[in-house]
């Protein structure tokens, strides 16, 4: 089975780069941002560097690639946080150097469109972590969620084990991030679905692959950086949708272009996060956010049965574009224990 490198923990007054890999939001909406660093410097005692592309929404992808560069080699930066997602990171990595990339193999935090360069550093045998973006955890409306804050801190300063709890509510649900009074107020929460597992009655120990589903969508569709059949072989594939709120016949399509290429058959569990069900241009009603889940769930159900019916699935995970989180390592160790219902991180 292939094995992928930690990177090294940070410490307190570590200087961690904060980049914008894919879209340049903080100039849109600086408040945001920049409590994101307040909370990053007050609550994890880290020294933010930006760089010259993190605050430019457009900027070029060579100027991009160019930060994140100078990022990993600059001695002084101990890790590098996204400030959010976006939709274009895959058009980046053709303009990466993955020496510079494997020789400097710092914490790297992101998740959504960060998937990118993380299943880069995946083929190049270096864990990333999935989730904690400075602009939507970090900068959290009110407050950041403890049940977050105490998975970044396992992942990015203590290492080790980290059981992995069902988080009791949700959020869903954003605020408008073009007023900025509305940073004070709380997001709406909802009671949490536990989780669901199908096949339980096994234990898998293994390495994770994956991230947000759209943009392993845009990985399979490239076909440039996917790892062969034998990396794969009995690891586990996580995944999410995003916000885009993508329907089940698409999800189903993803699913068989990988089963197709011979990749599901590879992974002996799956784990899935709860899907974002409500945006601003889908504000669906809880009845419709239900359907909408169950919808998703049947037709991950069906790609599964027909390219790999034995595998262990756990559905309605707290990763990825709903909140709290927890911060999945990719290419890190996984074991998923479905005979006594528990997941445990290896961080």
């Amino acid at each position: 089975m292939k094995s992928l490198m930690y990177p090294n923990k940070l410490y307190p007054n570590d200087k961690v780069a904060i980049l914008s890999p894919s879209a340049g939001l903080p100039q849109i909406f600086p408040e945001v941002f920049d409590l994101g660093l307040k909370r990053l410097k007050e609550i994890f005692n880290l020294v933010p560097v930006e760089y010259p592309t993190t605050r430019v929404f457009g900027a070029s992808l060579e100027d991009k690639a160019r930060d994140l560069h100078n990022a990993l080699e600059d001695n002084e930066i101990k890790g590098i946080i996204c400030s959010i997602g976006g939709d274009d990171q895959i058009k980046l990595l053709k303009h990466l150097n993955p020496e510079i990339v494997k020789n400097n193999p710092k914490m790297f935090m992101g998740f959504s469109d960060a998937t990118h360069f993380q299943l880069y550093r995946w083929n190049l045998d270096i864990v990333s972590y999935y989730g904690g973006a400075i602009m939507t955890q970090f900068g959290m409306n009110g407050a950041m969620f403890d049940y977050t804050i105490e998975s970044i801190k396992k992942a990015l300063f203590e290492g080790g084990e980290y059981e992995v709890q069902n988080a009791p509510e949700f959020a869903d649900e954003g605020l408008d991030w073009r007023n900025p009074e509305l940073l004070n107020q709380y997001r709406k929460l909802y009671p949490n679905d536990a989780w669901t597992w199908v096949n339980e009655n096994q234990t898998i120990d293994g390495i994770t692959w994956g991230g947000c589903l759209e943009s392993i969508d845009f990985q399979l569709r490239a076909g440039r950086y996917i790892p062969n059949e034998e990396d794969l072989k009995d690891t586990i594939l996580f995944f999410e949708a995003s916000e885009e709120i993508p329907a089940d016949d698409y999800v189903y399509r993803v699913l068989v272009g990988m089963g197709e290429r011979g990749l599901l058959k590879q992974f002996k569990a799956v784990l899935v996060g709860r899907p974002k069900a409500w945006e601003f241009d889908k504000p669906n009603s809880p009845e419709e956010k239900i359907e909408y889940k169950k919808k998703q769930q049947e037709a991950i159900m069906k790609v599964m049965q027909e390219y790999n019916p034995n595998a262990l699935i756990v559905f309605n995970l707290d990763f990825g574009h709903t909140d709290p989180q927890f911060i999945m390592p990719n290419g890190g160790r996984v074991k998923v224990d479905g005979i006594n219902k528990k997941i445990t991180l290896f961080y």
